[in-house]
C-alpha cells in the first residue's frame, strides 16, 4: 500500500469521521483513499476519542454495518496491518506503540469477520495470518487494560477477538489449534500485571470457539493440569509478590471458566477438571 502524499491531520480526521458517522452519504463526497490511509496512520493515536470512538467506530460501520469497502481494498488493508502495523514497538511494555498494535488487531478481527461472511481472503493468507498471530502472542509484552488519560489498550482482549474470528474461518487449519491456543493461554499467566478488566472472559471466547470447531476437550484439560503443576512449583519460590499476581490471574480465569461450563452437558469432564484446579489452591 502506497500512502497518500497529504494525509489528514488528527484534527481534520476527527471532523471527517464525525461527518461520516452523522451522514453516511459523506462517504461518496470524500477522498476515500486519503480517508482510509489517514485512519490507518492514526490508528494508534493516544487520543482515545479519535482512536476508539471514531477510527474503530468508522471501520466497524464501513466493514460490518454498511459493507462499503471492496474485497480488494480489505485484502490490501489486511496486508498493510500485518506487515506494517502489528509489529510496531512489539516487545515494549509501557510505550504508546501498544495502541497501534491493539487497535490494528481489532481491525484485523473486523476484516476476518467479513471474510467469514463473504470469503474473499485466500487460504494461504489465512495460514500466513495464523503464523503472524502466533508470533504476536509470543512477543507482546504490554498487557495493560485501561490506561489513564489514553483509554483502552487491552491487548489480551483485542487479540482474543482476532483469534476468535480466525478459528471460525473454514480456511483455518485445525491442526494449528494447539499452536495458537498455547501462546494465547500463556498470555493470561502474567506475573507483573493483574488483570482487572475482564481479560479472562474475553480470552475464553476463542477457547470456546475452538472447542466448538473441533478442538478436543482433553487438550484443555491437559493445559489445566500443566498450569496447576506450574503454579504449585511457583508457590515454593521466595518471590511472593509475582506469585500472588500470577495466582490472582489464574484463579480469575478458572472461576470464569467454571461458570461458563456449568450446566453444559458437553463440558462435564472439563467442568470437573476446572473444579479440581480450583480446589488445589484453596
Amino acid at each position: 500500500m502506497i500512502l497518500h502524499e497529504a494525509l489528514f491531520s488528527e484534527a481534520d480526521l476527527k471532523c471527517e469521521l464525525q461527518a461520516f458517522l452523522n451522514n453516511s452519504n459523506a462517504w461518496q463526497q470524500v477522498d476515500q483513499n486519503k480517508l482510509m490511509q489517514s485512519m490507518l496512520v492514526h490508528i494508534g493515536s493516544v487520543d482515545s476519542e479519535l482512536r476508539d470512538g471514531l477510527i474503530y467506530g468508522c471501520f466497524y460501520t464501513m466493514i460490518v454495518e454498511q459493507d462499503l469497502l471492496h474485497p480488494a481494498l480489505l485484502n490490501d488493508t489486511l496486508q498493510y496491518c500485518v506487515t506494517d502495523l502489528l509489529d510496531k514497538g512489539i516487545g515494549e511494555s509501557q510505550s504508546d506503540s501498544v495502541f497501534t498494535r491493539t487497535f490494528t488487531m481489532l481491525l484485523v478481527a473486523l476484516i476476518l469477520a467479513k471474510d467469514n461472511e463473504s470469503d474473499f481472503i485466500e487460504a494461504n493468507k489465512i495460514e500466513e495470518l495464523t503464523h503472524k498471530l502466533i508470533a504476536y502472542l509470543l512477543a507482546e509484552k504490554d498487557v495493560r487494560g485501561y490506561v489513564p488519560d489514553k483509554g483502552w489498550a487491552h491487548s489480551v482482549a483485542h487479540v482474543s477477538d482476532a483469534v476468535d474470528e480466525l478459528v471460525k474461518s473454514p480456511k483455518f487449519n485445525k491442526a494449528s489449534f494447539l499452536d495458537i491456543l498455547r501462546p494465547l493461554w500463556q498470555l493470561m499467566l502474567q506475573t507483573n500485571y493483574a488483570f482487572i478488566h475482564d481479560e479472562d472472559e474475553r480470552l475464553l471466547v476463542p477457547i470456546f470457539t475452538m472447542l466448538e470447531q473441533g478442538l478436543q476437550e482433553q487438550e484443555i484439560i491437559t493445559l489445566l493440569n500443566e498450569t496447576t503443576e506450574m503454579l504449585s512449583a511457583q508457590k515454593a519460590q521466595p518471590d511472593v509478590w509475582h506469585y500472588r499476581i500470577l495466582r490472582f490471574n489464574w484463579k480469575s480465569f478458572l472461576k470464569s471458566f467454571y461458570i461458563q461450563t456449568a450446566n453444559s452437558p458437553q463440558y462435564v469432564a472439563l467442568h470437573q477438571s476446572i473444579a479440581d484446579c480450583l480446589k488445589v489452591d484453596k
